[in-house]
Protein backbone atom coordinates (compact mmCIF):
# COMPACT_ATOMS: atom_id res chain seq x y z
CA UNK A 1 0.00 0.00 0.00
CA UNK A 2 1.39 3.40 -1.03
CA UNK A 3 2.35 5.75 1.80
CA UNK A 4 3.20 9.43 2.08
CA UNK A 5 4.94 11.60 4.64
CA UNK A 6 2.72 13.36 7.20
CA UNK A 7 4.13 16.74 8.22
CA UNK A 8 3.10 18.91 11.15
CA UNK A 9 2.41 22.48 10.12
CA UNK A 10 2.92 24.69 13.17
CA UNK A 11 1.28 28.11 13.53
CA UNK A 12 2.44 30.56 10.89
CA UNK A 13 1.58 33.70 8.94
CA UNK A 14 1.50 34.42 5.21
CA UNK A 15 1.78 38.15 4.46
CA UNK A 16 0.98 40.46 1.58
CA UNK A 17 3.74 42.83 0.45
CA UNK A 18 1.78 45.83 1.77
CA UNK A 19 1.35 44.26 5.22
CA UNK A 20 5.00 43.13 5.24
CA UNK A 21 6.07 46.74 4.69
CA UNK A 22 3.74 47.99 7.44
CA UNK A 23 5.19 45.41 9.85
CA UNK A 24 8.89 45.68 8.87
CA UNK A 25 9.34 48.93 6.93
CA UNK A 26 9.04 50.35 3.43
CA UNK A 27 10.55 48.20 0.68
CA UNK A 28 11.16 45.29 3.05
CA UNK A 29 11.84 41.84 1.56
CA UNK A 30 11.46 38.51 3.35
CA UNK A 31 14.64 36.74 4.47
CA UNK A 32 14.78 33.13 3.25
CA UNK A 33 15.72 30.90 6.20
CA UNK A 34 15.01 27.35 4.97
CA UNK A 35 13.08 25.58 2.25
CA UNK A 36 9.86 23.76 3.08
CA UNK A 37 8.68 20.52 1.48
CA UNK A 38 6.44 22.30 -1.02
CA UNK A 39 8.43 23.70 -3.98
CA UNK A 40 9.01 27.45 -3.75
CA UNK A 41 7.76 27.70 -0.15
CA UNK A 42 10.15 28.66 2.64
CA UNK A 43 10.38 29.61 6.28
CA UNK A 44 11.56 33.17 6.88
CA UNK A 45 13.77 34.70 9.54
CA UNK A 46 11.04 37.26 10.26
CA UNK A 47 8.53 36.71 13.05
CA UNK A 48 5.49 38.61 14.26
CA UNK A 49 3.23 38.61 17.28
CA UNK A 50 -0.38 37.50 16.76
CA UNK A 51 -2.62 39.39 19.17
CA UNK A 52 -6.10 38.24 20.12
CA UNK A 53 -8.58 39.63 22.65
CA UNK A 54 -7.31 37.34 25.45
CA UNK A 55 -3.63 36.66 24.76
CA UNK A 56 -0.69 37.09 22.37
CA UNK A 57 1.22 34.41 20.46
CA UNK A 58 4.75 35.80 20.30
CA UNK A 59 7.35 35.14 17.63
CA UNK A 60 5.11 33.44 15.06
CA UNK A 61 6.97 32.45 11.88
CA UNK A 62 6.29 34.03 8.54
CA UNK A 63 6.32 31.73 5.50
CA UNK A 64 7.31 33.01 2.08
CA UNK A 65 6.92 34.08 -0.58
CA UNK A 66 4.53 36.99 -0.07
CA UNK A 67 0.90 36.32 -0.99
CA UNK A 68 -1.91 38.45 -2.39
CA UNK A 69 -3.60 38.53 1.05
CA UNK A 70 -2.38 38.09 4.61
CA UNK A 71 -3.47 34.87 6.32
CA UNK A 72 -2.82 33.51 9.83
CA UNK A 73 -2.91 29.72 10.31
CA UNK A 74 -3.23 28.56 13.92
CA UNK A 75 -4.53 25.48 15.71
CA UNK A 76 -7.93 25.45 17.40
CA UNK A 77 -6.10 25.35 20.75
CA UNK A 78 -4.22 28.53 19.77
CA UNK A 79 -7.50 30.18 18.72
CA UNK A 80 -9.17 29.41 22.05
CA UNK A 81 -6.06 30.54 23.91
CA UNK A 82 -5.93 33.98 22.28
CA UNK A 83 -9.71 34.37 22.09
CA UNK A 84 -10.30 34.57 18.36
CA UNK A 85 -12.30 32.61 15.81
CA UNK A 86 -10.40 30.28 13.46
CA UNK A 87 -12.81 28.41 11.19
CA UNK A 88 -11.47 25.24 9.58
CA UNK A 89 -10.74 26.20 5.98
CA UNK A 90 -8.49 25.48 3.05
CA UNK A 91 -5.62 27.91 2.66
CA UNK A 92 -6.76 31.08 0.91
CA UNK A 93 -10.42 30.70 1.95
CA UNK A 94 -10.48 33.54 4.44
CA UNK A 95 -13.76 35.36 3.70
CA UNK A 96 -15.58 35.85 6.99
CA UNK A 97 -12.83 34.16 9.00
CA UNK A 98 -11.31 35.26 12.32
CA UNK A 99 -9.75 38.61 13.16
CA UNK A 100 -6.53 39.50 15.00
CA UNK A 101 -3.75 42.04 15.14
CA UNK A 102 -0.23 41.41 13.84
CA UNK A 103 2.64 43.30 15.48
CA UNK A 104 6.05 43.68 13.87
CA UNK A 105 9.08 45.81 14.72
CA UNK A 106 7.88 48.77 12.61
CA UNK A 107 4.11 48.65 12.83
CA UNK A 108 0.85 46.83 13.33
CA UNK A 109 -1.75 45.35 11.00
CA UNK A 110 -5.35 44.93 12.13
CA UNK A 111 -6.87 41.97 10.27
CA UNK A 112 -10.66 42.00 10.09
CA UNK A 113 -10.47 38.48 8.62
CA UNK A 114 -7.74 36.02 7.70
CA UNK A 115 -7.37 33.76 10.75
CA UNK A 116 -8.04 30.09 10.00
CA UNK A 117 -7.29 26.59 11.24
CA UNK A 118 -6.04 24.89 8.09
CA UNK A 119 -8.13 21.98 6.86
CA UNK A 120 -5.96 18.87 6.86
CA UNK A 121 -4.85 18.11 3.34
CA UNK A 122 -2.58 16.08 1.08
CA UNK A 123 -0.50 17.80 -1.61
CA UNK A 124 -0.14 15.62 -4.72
CA UNK A 125 1.06 15.91 -8.29
CA UNK A 126 -1.29 14.58 -10.99
CA UNK A 127 0.96 11.49 -11.23
CA UNK A 128 0.64 10.94 -7.44
CA UNK A 129 -3.15 11.29 -7.67
CA UNK A 130 -3.21 8.60 -10.34
CA UNK A 131 -1.15 6.24 -8.15
CA UNK A 132 -3.46 6.82 -5.17
CA UNK A 133 -6.64 6.72 -7.28
CA UNK A 134 -7.88 10.14 -6.16
CA UNK A 135 -8.63 13.49 -7.74
CA UNK A 136 -8.34 17.16 -6.84
CA UNK A 137 -10.72 18.28 -4.05
CA UNK A 138 -11.67 14.68 -3.18
CA UNK A 139 -12.24 14.10 0.54
CA UNK A 140 -10.51 10.99 1.92
CA UNK A 141 -9.57 9.37 5.23
CA UNK A 142 -5.95 8.79 6.20
CA UNK A 143 -4.64 6.20 8.66
CA UNK A 144 -1.53 6.88 10.71
CA UNK A 145 -0.10 3.84 12.48
CA UNK A 146 1.77 5.03 15.55
CA UNK A 147 2.28 2.70 18.45
CA UNK A 148 -0.28 3.51 21.12
CA UNK A 149 -1.88 6.32 19.11
CA UNK A 150 -2.95 4.89 15.74
CA UNK A 151 -5.55 7.20 14.28
CA UNK A 152 -7.71 7.61 11.19
CA UNK A 153 -8.22 11.22 10.13
CA UNK A 154 -11.41 11.88 8.18
CA UNK A 155 -12.23 14.96 6.12
CA UNK A 156 -8.80 15.16 4.47
CA UNK A 157 -8.89 17.17 1.25
CA UNK A 158 -6.71 16.09 -1.68
CA UNK A 159 -5.04 19.01 -3.46
CA UNK A 160 -3.57 18.21 -6.86
CA UNK A 161 -1.15 20.42 -8.79
CA UNK A 162 2.02 20.07 -10.84
CA UNK A 163 3.50 22.59 -8.38
CA UNK A 164 3.12 20.30 -5.35
CA UNK A 165 5.28 17.63 -3.72
CA UNK A 166 3.63 14.59 -2.11
CA UNK A 167 2.98 15.31 1.59
CA UNK A 168 0.07 15.49 4.03
CA UNK A 169 -0.19 18.51 6.33
CA UNK A 170 -1.84 18.49 9.76
CA UNK A 171 -1.71 21.08 12.52
CA UNK A 172 -0.13 20.68 15.96
CA UNK A 173 -3.38 19.61 17.64
CA UNK A 174 -3.83 16.81 15.12
CA UNK A 175 -0.17 15.86 15.31
CA UNK A 176 -0.32 15.55 19.09
CA UNK A 177 -3.51 13.45 18.89
CA UNK A 178 -1.66 10.91 16.73
CA UNK A 179 1.65 11.18 18.65
CA UNK A 180 3.44 12.15 15.46
CA UNK A 181 7.18 12.37 15.74
CA UNK A 182 9.77 13.41 13.21
CA UNK A 183 9.00 10.92 10.46
CA UNK A 184 5.44 9.67 10.20
CA UNK A 185 3.65 8.16 7.22
CA UNK A 186 0.00 7.84 6.30
CA UNK A 187 -2.10 5.73 3.96
CA UNK A 188 -5.43 6.51 2.36
CA UNK A 189 -8.22 4.24 3.58
CA UNK A 190 -11.49 3.83 1.72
Amino acid sequence: MAKFIVETSARHVHVSQADLETLFGAGYQLTHKKDLSQPGQYACAERVDVVGPKKTLTGVSILGPVRPATQVEISLTDARSIGCAAPIRESGDTAGSGACKLVGPCGEVELTEGVIAAKRHIHMTPADAEVFGVQDKEIVSVKIDNEGRALIFGDVVVRVSEKFALAMHIDTDESNAAACGREVYGTIVK
